[in-house]
């Protein structure tokens, strides 16, 4: 009998699956073995206090740290054997934003073009809409030493997209952004997603994770805690994460209340 096609539809692969990612430093466990997966178009927003490995996350996913255990795969791709390709479908904004001091806002666009293979064409119509929608115009042509926190990580961000990536994976995007920069931002996302991107990114900022992401993660003890979409918990998200978490009773600091 000839072979028949399957009828059915193919599966949609994950934009971002892990399993068993392990990692930890000078012998301290950071991650114990975690699996997840994020499906592609989702806003995705890894929670948890300071030191529970958020950051690590995001390193090991964009393969700037090698993971002592477990697998990584995303847009289709295994992590440790990414290289180009891989490259070529993530956008990165790191803890420490690894910008170059020296170089403008337009020159950092410049000497992206290369590592992509875009066209002179393609980098001028992109940066200039990037620099314009991050509202980069002012500081264009002045080294990036001179910016702000903010404003760095705006560029950032605009060189993480240049390439318009399948997957952002993102460090706190929303830290340092004034209220109007943090709003364009999260529009932004909501756009990506629509057009099938897909963003995984940190953040303290719960309210406004309350309002973007469709997937939420609460890192916790090396452990994903929690897995679910902000429309499941009931109440607010901060007050759901402050059920979660470990919270710390605050010191008796005496002195601070004594008279002078």
């Amino acid at each position: 009998m000839p072979f028949q096609p399957s009828s059915e539809t193919s599966p949609v692969l994950p934009a971002i699956r892990c399993r068993g990612l392990a990692h930890g430093f000078a012998g301290r466990p950071v991650l114990a073995g975690i699996d997840f997966e994020v499906a592609p178009g989702s806003l995705s927003a890894l929670l948890g206090p300071n030191g529970s490995g958020k950051s690590t996350v995001i390193k090991l996913l964009a393969g700037l740290l090698t993971p002592l255990g477990g697998t990584i795969h995303i847009a289709g791709l295994e992590v440790a054997q990414g290289g180009a390709p891989l490259k070529q479908r993530i956008g990165v904004v790191p803890e420490r934003l690894a910008l170059l001091e020296h170089l403008t806002v337009e020159e950092h666009f410049n000497i992206l073009a290369p590592v992509y293979g875009l066209t002179r064409t393609e980098v001028l119509v992109r940066r200039d809409g990037l620099i314009d929608a991050l509202a980069l115009e002012e500081v264009r042509y002045l080294p990036i030493r001179h910016g702000s926190y903010g404003t760095r990580k705006k560029l950032a961000l605009a060189l993480a997209l240049l390439h318009a990536p399948q997957v952002l994976l993102l460090d706190e995007p929303f830290e340092g952004l004034d209220p109007v920069a943090a709003h364009v931002v999260r529009q932004l996302f909501l756009r990506l997603a629509v057009s099938g991107a897909t963003v995984f990114f940190t953040s303290h900022a719960l309210s406004l994770v309350e309002r973007v992401a469709t997937q939420v993660l609460l890192l916790q003890g090396g452990r994903i805690h929690w897995e679910g979409s902000p429309g499941e918990v009931a109440g607010s998200l901060e007050s759901f994460y402050f059920e979660q978490i470990e919270l710390p009773e605050p010191p008796e600091l005496p002195w601070l209340a004594s008279p002078r």
